[in-house]
C-alpha cells in the first residue's frame, strides 16, 4: 500500500512539470504552450530589432545581443542577421565571432567556448521531433543541448544537430552536418 501511495505522489508531481521544464530536461514537450510562445515572441522581436540596426551601430547591437543571450563575455561579434528561439539558453565565450545568418534553435542549452569562429549560414538545432507522425502533428518535440569547445572553427553552411558535443581545437568543414560528438583536436567534414 505504501508503494502505491509513493507512485501516486510521483504521478501527481509529474502533472505540475511545465512544458518549459520538460523542454530544458530534454523530454518530449508541447512547443505550442502559451509560456513558450510568449518567450519565443520576445526573443524574435529582439532579433528583429538587432537585425534592423545599421552595422555601424556597434554599441546598440551589443546591448541588444546581451539582452537576447543568456551569457556573454566581453569580446564578441555576431554579424546580422541572427535568429534564435529563446536566447536565454545560449552562452558564448570570449572572442566569439559568427558571420552572417547564424540560426540557433535553443530549446535547450547551446554553449560555445572561447575563440569560436563560425562562417556564414550555420545552424545549431537543439530541437528535434518524434518520428511518430501523430505526436509530431500534435506539436510535440524535444530539445537536446549542444556544446562547442574552445578554439573551434566552423565552416560555412554547417548544421549541428541536437545533443552534439564538439571538443576543443576542432575544425568542422564547410557543408558538414554534424550528427554525433566530435572529439577534441579533430578536423571533421562530410
Amino acid at each position: 500500500m505504501r508503494m502505491l501511495k509513493i507512485n501516486l505522489l510521483f504521478r501527481e508531481a509529474e502533472l505540475f512539470v511545465s512544458e518549459k521544464e520538460k523542454m530544458l530536461l530534454g523530454e518530449i514537450y508541447f512547443a505550442g504552450c502559451e509560456e513558450l510562445i510568449k518567450e519565443r515572441k520576445i526573443a524574435k522581436d529582439l532579433c528583429f530589432e538587432y537585425n534592423n540596426l545599421k552595422p555601424s551601430q556597434e554599441q546598440d547591437r551589443k546591448k541588444i545581443i546581451k539582452k537576447i543571450l543568456g551569457k556573454t563575455k566581453q569580446n564578441f561579434l555576431i554579424e546580422q542577421p541572427f535568429i534564435c528561439d529563446y536566447g536565454y539558453n545560449i552562452e558564448i565565450g570570449e572572442n566569439f565571432y559568427s558571420n552572417h545568418n547564424l540560426i540557433i534553435l535553443d530549446g535547450n542549452k547551446v554553449k560555445f567556448g572561447d575563440n569560436v569562429f563560425i562562417a556564414p549560414n550555420c545552424g545549431f538545432y537543439t530541437a528535434g521531433h518524434p518520428i511518430d507522425s501523430k505526436s509530431r502533428n500534435n506539436g510535440l518535440e524535444y530539445a537536446k543541448p549542444i556544446i562547442v569547445g574552445s578554439n573551434v572553427w566552423i565552416g560555412g553552411n554547417v548544421v549541428v544537430l541536437p545533443g552534439v558535443n564538439i571538443g576543443d581545437n576542432c575544425v568542422i568543414g564547410a557543408g558538414s552536418v554534424v550528427t554525433r560528438d566530435i572529439p577534441s583536436n579533430v578536423v571533421a567534414f562530410r
